[in-house]
């Protein structure tokens, strides 16, 4: 992975070292997650498919932020046993889906071009956002921050470093998850939970695109079996 700092000349961050530097966004990222979902839908109680779309360009802007300033290669990250992160995503996508409809009761649904468009939109479009921002993130944070160190190169280490990314992955879930009012309770413990079974993609292969699909598969599934959710699709009315 390249170590190539692309910061502005002079910035403070740039002057840190690289490891300092993926630890400072990793902090950033939790309090972006808190705040995306805390300002966006507690304080400005935007409508839920307006509230998706400004949240994916927020998470879109704060990952490609953070991939160039510390000099990461989208190349890189998404060729990256691209294979196996593409399979892993969609068995994973049907685990999800079978906790979505095991956990949910059935609901009304809309027909025609609105369940289509919210399949695209609520399903496929957060779905592949939440996992990009939840998961994603910060395990490719964590494992970058000890790119070229002995630790990396070991398989003890490697599990290490592993057991710490899924923390930063937990972390980042709750801190999301909190911004929303109704899951300041015990519901942020299955958000949580949940977060455990969608990051297994990425946590095994370092693509990005493992978690999101994952992720996505439980968005679809809530979308088609339990429209009216009151904990897969937040905010909730």
């Amino acid at each position: 992975m390249s170590t190539h700092v692309m910061e502005p000349v002079g910035s403070p961050v740039a002057r840190l070292p690289l490891r300092a530097q993926h630890v400072i966004w990793l902090g950033a990222g939790l309090v972006f997650g808190f705040l995306v979902s805390f300002v966006l839908a507690d304080v400005l109680d935007l409508p839920r498919d307006l509230f998706y779309g400004i949240y994916t360009a927020s998470v879109l802007t704060f990952f490609v932020a953070w991939a160039k300033s510390t000099g990461q290669s989208f190349g890189e990250m998404l060729r990256r046993r691209w294979i196996l992160a593409l399979a892993l995503g969609l068995v994973f996508a049907g685990v999800m889906a079978f906790i979505a409809l095991r956990t949910e009761d059935a609901t009304a649904r809309p027909d025609g071009i609105e369940l289509v468009a919210a399949v695209l939109w609520r399903g496929v479009v957060y779905g592949l956002t939440d996992g990009l921002l939840l998961s994603a993130f910060p395990i490719l944070v964590v494992f970058a921050a000890f790119a070229g160190t002995k630790l990396r190169e070991r398989w003890a280490g490697k599990i290490a470093i592993g057991l710490a990314a899924l923390v930063a992955s937990v972390a980042m879930t709750a801190s999301y998850h909190l911004g929303y009012s109704d899951f300041r309770s015990e519901k942020v413990g299955r958000a949580v939970s949940g977060d455990v079974v969608w990051s297994v993609p990425t946590l095994l292969t370092l693509n990005p695109i493992g978690a999101p699909i994952a992720h996505a598969g439980l968005h679809v599934s809530a979308v088609l079996h339990s429209y009216e959710t009151d904990l897969f699709l937040p905010p909730h009315e």
